[in-house]
């Protein structure tokens, strides 16, 4: 039998962070606590307008950023690691403890279904599968067309899930249009006109979902996930529907990078921590919910309970962004594992090299792409 050929690996140490990147990353973390923290408060129009035009686009936005920052995986020894690391451990943990956790206050899940994630689990799985098909997604010749025509298909059909299936291929496009970003696009949505466009756009976007929330729109559909004929509408008018709604989430994600600061800040330095805050918030909510019946509690209060909710959902954001967080945290939810991993320098058949594999990639089929973004591509978070 012939052995399996060993990973290819880096030598290179991670460059610096990208300000803008992380600038972004804090501001759609705080719209992810927000907006799950607004979840038990829908039935209330003020809640429901919120919760919608936040739904319309802060996941996209995120996955976006993801496809971005994973271009350029091509399995090495010090990918592979971040992926089992950052991605495979903190989702195991966290999903194992929020379903046991809901199973102590609910009774559910009677049995653990830890490839089934309930509820912030999904982003960790869906990241997971998206980066271990990233190199198909760059090899296409029409990736983001398919991964379109994937995402307005898989509302067809029962998709179970294991490993949050159904949402990984409805945001897929995101993932894919991310992958095919690169830094002078995003230098382009930071010029003025640009930056007014994007303003008029999100505030246009808040008023009219503020303004037509009582119409009751179905806020599953910004879930992607489940068959169209569970929405209980037909097949043409789900596929119609999805469209619409990947053509507002992408518009408005871009509108949103638009308003994005380039300069570093307080908010680059905690948008270097998002992994924390994301992992974190979902036990939070639901011990307060759960505990001491918080939502149930404010709803009486109508829109201030809202307005509270935001503000301290943002608050609650930004400590779960901090250093004494992301230091009693980071051997949980980064743990470095060499006890797991092999030393890539021992590896005989592929010696250390000075130039990345990707490099060398490019300059043996691509030489004239070599300066499309060098100065980002060793960013070395996968979910931050």
């Amino acid at each position: 039998m012939t052995p399996l050929a060993p990973l290819p690996h880096e030598t290179t140490q991670p460059k610096e962070r990208v300000a803008y990147l992380d600038n972004a990353r804090f501001w759609v973390m705080l719209l992810v606590v927000i907006g799950h923290s607004l979840t038990e408060l829908v039935v209330m129009n003020s809640a429901r307008g919120v919760y919608t035009w936040i739904y319309l686009f802060h996941m996209p936005f995120f996955i976006l950023i993801s496809g971005y920052t994973a271009r350029h995986y091509v399995g090495d020894f010090r990918q592979v690691r971040r992926i089992v690391a950052t991605l495979i451990v903190p989702y195991l943990i966290v999903e194992t403890s929020l379903q046991l956790m809901t199973r102590h206050y609910d009774g559910e899940p009677e049995h653990l279904m830890i490839l089934s994630p309930q509820w912030v689990g999904w982003f960790l799985a869906a990241l997971f599968v998206w980066r271990l098909t990233t190199p198909i997604w760059r090899a296409l010749k029409y990736p983001i067309t398919t991964s379109i025509l994937i995402s307005l298909a898989s509302g067809l059909i029962e998709i179970p899930n294991v490993l949050a299936l159904p949402k990984v291929l409805g945001f897929l496009p995101f993932y894919v249009i991310g992958l095919h970003f690169n830094r002078e696009m995003f230098l382009r949505l930071t010029q003025l006109p640009y930056r007014i466009a994007g303003a008029l756009l999100l505030a246009g976007s808040l008023a009219a979902s503020l303004l037509f929330a009582d119409h009751r729109f179905p806020t599953q559909w910004l879930l992607y996930r489940g068959r169209y004929e569970d929405l209980d509408v037909s097949w043409f008018e789900g596929v119609a529907v999805r469209g619409l709604l990947l053509a507002i989430g992408l518009l408005l994600t871009l509108a949103a990078l638009s308003l994005v600061p380039r300069a570093r800040s307080v908010t680059t330095v905690l948008g270097s921590r998002t992994l924390y805050a994301y992992l974190l918030h979902g036990f939070i909510i639901i011990y307060l919910d759960r505990q001491f019946g918080l939502w149930a509690t404010i709803e009486p209060y109508g829109a201030t309970a809202v307005l509270g909710c935001i503000v301290v959902g943002a608050i609650v954001a930004v400590l779960l962004m901090t250093k004494p967080v992301a230091t009693v945290f980071r051997p949980v939810f980064e743990p470095k594992l060499t006890w797991m991993f092999r030393d890539p320098s021992q590896d005989v058949h592929h010696p250390p090299s000075d130039v990345p594999v990707w490099k060398q990639d490019l300059r043996r089929r691509a030489p004239a792409t070599r300066g499309d973004d060098p100065g980002s591509v060793a960013f070395t978070r996968v979910i931050r």
